[in-house]
């Protein structure tokens, strides 16, 4: 069984990560199906693929080799997995590109385990147009064979994928990715709303900090959108500062702070408490353009 490749995928969590990531296995002819905890969301994506109806999860479960989970947090995925783990047969595989801790990894390999089917924490970076081209980074941890027998699902969704270890060497990956994501939105927010403030010209400031040492995905990607206040084009920030909570316990663990995390969960915590939640993580720069205001403005 070990050496067959996957292909009977199905994909779990139908969010924005999620639907982009099922059509291409279906473009690659690896979907048999999907599942959602919202049935709307499910039944719009069948008939969007024209996918095949099951009798029940246990009918759909059973048929997979693959079941791919994309969903928001620790305790969503841990509901999930056990919700069908005892409809899969043994020799199956459950990919996770969530972005969780990674110990809730290695809790939830255990359980598999214990059934006879295997673990891949794959959690994602790239963003929703990642998503879309099927170019995203890929983080993978588990068995070596196993991450070999899902090359053809990885493939299929992503461009650089990269097997860093056992179980839960993804998931660690993941959060010094979301420390560097933290860190590269605070210099450039930082950055811009300093650039308005000295007046500017914000297209050419951007295009020339581009092409020179300070150049960047973020500001090439949110540089325009965020001067011109567009705040709904990408990772909302509610998501960035539950990365970071993992992050903050992942450094913890390791009996060490970080000020750059700190920091940032309680801005993004502000954010979310004035109602910016659901705005990309580049709405980081009204809590910068305040740090230019005089006593008694507002520019909310």
């Amino acid at each position: 069984m070990s050496e067959i490749k996957l292909n009977k995928v199905v994909v779990y969590g139908l969010g924005a990560m999620g639907r982009p990531m099922a059509r291409n296995l279906h473009d690659h002819n690896l979907l048999i199906g999907v599942k959602n905890r919202t049935e709307g969301k499910t039944q719009a994506m069948m008939n969007e693929l024209n996918l095949a109806e099951f009798e029940d999860d246990e009918d759909l479960f059973g048929h997979a080799d693959c079941v791919l989970t994309c969903v928001s947090a620790d305790d969503d995925l841990k509901a999930v997995v056990h919700g069908f783990m005892d409809y899969l047969q043994a020799g199956s595989v459950v990919i996770d590109c969530s972005t969780v801790s990674p110990n809730t990894a290695r809790s939830l390999a255990d359980d598999l385990a214990s059934k006879g089917i295997a673990f891949l924490d794959a959690p994602v970076s790239g963003g929703v147009e990642g998503a879309k081209k099927g170019s995203l980074s890929i983080m993978v941890g588990g068995e070596r064979e196993q991450y070999k027998r899902a090359s053809e699902v990885f493939a299929a969704v992503g461009s650089q994928i990269t097997h860093m270890g056992r179980v839960g060497q993804g998931q660690a990956t993941k959060a010094v990715n979301q420390v560097m994501v933290a860190g590269v939105a605070q210099a450039v927010c930082s950055a811009l709303a300093l650039a308005e403030n000295c007046n500017l010209d914000l297209k050419k400031t951007i295009e020339v900090l581009s092409a020179g040492a300070a150049g960047n995905w973020f500001l090439d990607n949110r540089g325009h959108t965020m001067v011109n206040d567009e705040f709904n084009v990408g990772f909302k920030l509610s998501l960035l500062h539950k990365d970071l909570k993992i992050c903050q316990s992942t450094v913890a663990e390791l009996g060490a702070q970080m000020p750059l995390i700190e920091d940032s969960i309680k801005e993004y915590a502000e954010l979310m408490a004035m109602d910016h939640g659901d705005e990309d993580i580049s709405a980081l720069i009204r809590l910068k353009r305040a740090l230019f205001e005089q006593p008694g403005e507002n520019h909310e």
